[in-house]
């Protein structure tokens, strides 16, 4: 039957197909593929798909400061560095790479969808595992550019001014400067663990870039604190013999942004997601209104 002669009958047409994952079924995908995926693989491909990540969130950083030297318009340079930092971010996405930050929100899905106590361990290590590779892919493609290529001065002159921002915290000093790093850290993987959460509810790659662009760019252009962007941003500025310190850049930037994107990603990300979708809170509230309804 046509759909001109269902609406001449009074038939309802049925509903296309949906063109993206709903919340729900995102909340499962989430947890039954990647995440479980995740915990089953060989210690040897984490640590490499690690590593690649934190190349290429290098890699995004680079475009970052490329697209932004030179631009004196706040928000023109805001919007153009996180366009260039979300090529980075929509690599990791389609290459299936391990992101610190990405994995706060795939392995606490996981853990509350499996509700066993004995993945922890295995969850725990992989966290570590993605941390360090991250780390370790940023400094290699950091110090390779400095090797191959030479920038104009306005390049430098933009990536000393990132660097320094992300080190403003230092000044402020004491717990007060690093408890601040820590809530913009929480920020930062609000918006970046809803980046992840959408891509992985689209089924194209413009279904997923879209939106990857949409939350990436807003926590770039708002300069909160996002720990593999640090560590690529300190990488280059490394590798050209500028910034500070690994021990000063890592205690001060990088690891309490990495706690704040941990508990940013499961307090503002996964929990309430969570509850409203993927608890058997929620499926008990689904199946009382579909009773209700019947």
């Amino acid at each position: 039957m046509s759909a001109n002669e269902r609406l001449s009958e009074g038939v309802a047409t049925p509903a296309p197909s949906a063109q993206y994952l709903d919340a729900k079924r995102t909340i499962q995908e989430m947890a039954m593929s990647s995440g479980r995926h995740l915990l089953d693989a060989p210690v040897m491909r984490l640590c490499v798909m690690a590593v690649y990540a934190g190349m290429l969130i290098a890699a995004g950083a680079l475009f970052s400061v490329l697209l932004s030297a030179g631009v004196e318009t706040q928000g023109p340079r805001r919007l153009l560095e996180g366009l260039g930092f979300t090529a980075g971010f929509c690599f990791v996405i389609l290459s299936q790479a391990e992101l610190f930050t990405e994995i706060n929100v795939v392995m606490p899905v996981t853990l509350l969808h499996y509700s066993k106590w004995s993945l922890v361990g295995k969850a725990t290590r992989f966290w570590a595992l993605a941390f360090v590779g991250n780390l370790v892919g940023a400094m290699v493609i950091g110090y390779l550019v400095a090797t191959v290529q030479h920038y104009p001065p306005e390049i430098a002159s933009r990536l000393a001014e990132i660097v320094s921002t992300k080190m403003a915290y230092r000044e402020i000093g004491g717990v007060t400067g690093w408890l601040q790093v820590v809530l913009s850290g929480m920020l930062a993987n609000w918006l970046v663990g809803l980046a992840a959460f959408f891509a992985t509810m689209g089924r194209t790659i413009l279904d997923k870039f879209i939106p990857l662009f949409l939350a990436v760019s807003l926590f770039v252009a708002a300069g909160f604190q996002h720990s593999p962007a640090n560590m690529a941003y300190f990488s280059l500025a490394a590798g050209a013999g500028m910034g500070p310190t690994w021990s000063a850049a890592l205690g001060w930037s990088i690891v309490p942004a990495a706690i704040g994107n941990l508990l940013g990603g499961l307090l503002f990300v996964v929990l309430p997601l969570w509850i409203a979708f993927g608890s058997k809170h929620s499926a008990m509230i689904e199946g009382d209104n579909s009773g209700a309804k019947s």
